[in-house]
């Protein structure tokens, strides 16, 4: 029987809401505050963002203790059918899960797809899950710019699961890799010579790669893809001591495979508490998470200063037609923000 849906309340109704009325509604599992809540850790706006922090400040206390798995994969990998099966298979189990889906943003219009929301039918449908997409905007690694905000509010809204679905393989996928507790690249088999579809630098942050759409008659070449991956992981460097890297198939329309895949996760979260290094990892996510953010402000500080504003299209100009070189267009532009090179 279906659980019933957490009904909104005074929290969630359309009005301006306080730090407070954000705090508890969270707290409370009210999904349409938490929505608002994402919403406004989200927003660009300083006033927003004045608030956001003061609603994240209090509601850190209740984050941190979800399960965090980042899943990425070559485009066709089925990164959204697999979710999907994976979280279904999770809520009929007790658990509660998140799904961040990271949508491509519009080279044209900087707006996002939002598709896999329309692709979970089944999970967006299960009141033990929650889907949010949000637009990448041209952040590396295939995620949003609140990412990690955003994980910590779900978590306080009671989350035991956290899924962060990337864009795929092709950008720096280190930035997920600092945010989660257990990365997966999930892989096909059938598509040519199987491992330069994969970049090393990710094959090296992989906590385990699962070769998906094994059935049918795809299931010997689905097996030979994993062992092929297999020995790959043999000769990377282990992120950590207490894990080695492993190969699994699996099919997300038979269910092959997604029993053994959340069991390693399971393994990989023990050994990494029972060594200390779970601990360690997270500390290092932190400050991590305060250099990307300081890189940030920077950035945005630095692209609207108003001298820079004033001389960028000049040094832009100078630059293209050939008249300075891009390292002294670079330290004009720098010297003017009042940075000495």
């Amino acid at each position: 029987m279906p659980h019933p849906r957490i009904p909104e309340t005074a929290y969630s109704r359309r009005r301006e809401l306080s730090v407070n009325d954000y705090v508890q509604g969270v707290l409370a599992g009210d999904r349409a505050t938490l929505g608002r809540a994402i919403t406004l850790v989200e927003s660009v706006n300083p006033e927003h963002e004045h608030l956001a922090e003061q609603v994240l400040l209090q509601l850190l206390p209740h984050s941190g203790k979800a399960m965090r798995v980042g899943i990425t994969g070559i485009p066709g990998a089925g990164k959204s059918t697999f979710i999907e099966a994976m979280g279904r298979r999770l809520t009929s189990e007790g658990h509660r899960v998140a799904v961040l889906a990271i949508d491509p943003s519009s080279a044209a219009t900087g707006g996002s797809i939002l598709g896999d929301k329309t692709r979970m039918v089944e999970l967006s449908g299960d009141p033990r899950a929650f889907i949010r997409p949000s637009p990448s905007s041209g952040t590396l690694g295939g995620v949003a710019r609140k990412t990690r905000e955003t994980m910590l509010v779900c978590e306080a809204g009671g989350f035991d699961v956290i899924i962060i679905e990337t864009v795929g393989v092709g950008q720096s996928e280190t930035m997920v890799d600092s945010m989660v507790d257990f990365f997966l690249v999930l892989m096909v088999a059938g598509a040519g010579d199987e491992l330069p579809g994969i970049k090393r630098g990710v094959l090296e942050l992989a906590d385990l790669i699962a070769v998906n759409k094994a059935d049918g008659d795809n299931v010997l070449r689905a097996e030979l893809a994993c062992r092929e991956y297999a020995t790959a992981l043999h000769f990377m460097r282990p992120k950590h001591e207490a894990w080695t890297p492993m190969a699994q198939t699996c099919s997300s329309i038979t269910g092959h495979g997604l029993t053994e895949i959340w069991g390693a996760i399971e393994r990989h979260r023990q050994a990494l508490l029972e060594t200390g290094q779970h601990h360690r990892m997270r500390q290092r996510q932190l400050v991590q998470w305060m250099w990307s953010m300081i890189d940030e402000r920077l950035r945005t500080a630095f692209s609207s200063h108003p001298r820079v504003l004033q001389l960028a299209p000049s040094v832009e100009q100078a630059l293209t037609s050939g008249e300075v070189t891009a390292a002294r267009a670079a330290t004009t532009l720098l010297e003017a923000f009042g940075i000495g090179v």
